[in-house]
């Protein structure tokens, strides 16, 4: 075979790979587009609000606040 043949059917083949890529790609850039028309928008639902709790609190006693001040305390004083 010669050089020329050898250029003349890569040429040939390039084009022809580049031109099957770019037909593919408008393709599927018309068919995005026509599904986003026809596929609605999600619309976000509005949150429930929450009602109020019957009274129970989440505080923590005073007792268990102490606990953990001196755990935390001790925990840093052994660590050195």
């Amino acid at each position: 075979m010669e050089l020329g043949s050898v250029l003349e059917q890569a040429l040939t083949l390039m084009l022809t790979g580049m031109s099957v890529v770019f037909v593919f790609l408008t393709i599927l850039i018309f068919l995005v587009r026509i599904m986003s028309k026809l596929v609605p928008q999600e619309v976000p639902v509005a949150p429930t609000p929450i009602p109020p709790s019957s009274g129970q609190t989440n505080a923590v006693s005073q007792e268990t606040i102490a606990a953990i001040s001196a755990a935390v305390h001790q925990h840093r004083n052994t660590r050195r």
